[in-house]
């Protein structure tokens, strides 16, 4: 709904970024990983990616 929103959708992302539709909706949905496609939805919806993805991100803030 965000993306709709913001005037956007996981298909245009997709197409900015080269990539399969199915791969962002499929990271989107959380059954598989992508930093790369993590960033770009965060972006897409103007938050941090910590905060878009918070389970897959928080372990990550103290490792060096």
């Amino acid at each position: 709904m965000e993306l709709r929103i913001r005037g956007t959708s996981l298909s245009k992302i997709a197409a900015e970024m080269g990539v399969l539709p199915g791969s962002v909706t499929t990271v989107s949905q959380g059954l598989r990983r992508s930093k790369r496609i993590e960033a770009a939805l965060a972006r897409a919806v103007g938050k941090p990616v910590e905060e878009v993805f918070p389970g897959r991100y928080s372990n990550e803030k103290g490792a060096s």
